[in-house]
């Protein structure tokens, strides 16, 4: 309840000294206790660890008493941006640029700001400075890794011949 990032098994397992295999076989146990009570709180698994989130049904409440009007939505560039980033990463500044066809320098810099996406290396060839998603962002979606990204294919017009090269 104090953390605010999900916490591996492995890590809840070193805190109380038991085995991964016996936490990892409780939180299964506790997130289905939670949800088959109808408790205003869930167990999930995300991002790579563990951490309680507030049931949906609860959800509009809370975000009232939590946002009071204070949420920011993201622009219609950050997305792009950001779809760009998830299904590419690692992607350099000047590769989201030409696939979105304008400038992305400004939303890169806002997205970084905001935690969803971080710096990834860089290009051995160009040098130039590769981001991918964070954990924070699949916590965001409620995904628990990048695999559970819906594919592309299926959204894509016709008359793109080269599927593959752009869901790679």
């Amino acid at each position: 309840m104090v953390v605010d990032e999900p916490v591996a098994e492995i890590t809840l397992a070193q805190l109380l000294e038991v085995p991964t295999a016996q936490v990892a076989a409780a939180l299964v146990e506790l997130a289905g206790e939670y949800r088959a009570q109808g408790r205003g709180f869930e167990l999930r698994e995300i991002a790579g660890g563990w951490r309680f989130y507030t049931a949906e049904f609860c959800a509009p409440v809370v975000e009232r008493f939590v946002t009071e009007g204070q949420q920011t939505r993201i622009t219609q560039a950050a997305l792009e941006t950001l779809s760009v980033i998830a299904y590419r990463q690692p992607v350099s500044r000047a590769r989201v640029s030409a696939i979105r066809g304008v400038n992305s320098d400004g939303v890169i810099r806002t997205l970084t700001l905001r935690g969803l996406i971080e710096e990834a290396g860089h290009d051995p060839e160009s040098q130039a400075t590769l981001y991918r998603t964070t954990g924070y962002f699949l916590e965001r979606l409620g995904l628990r890794s990048l695999e559970e990204l819906p594919e592309l294919a299926p959204h894509l017009p016709d008359e793109i011949t080269d599927i593959e090269d752009v869901s790679a």
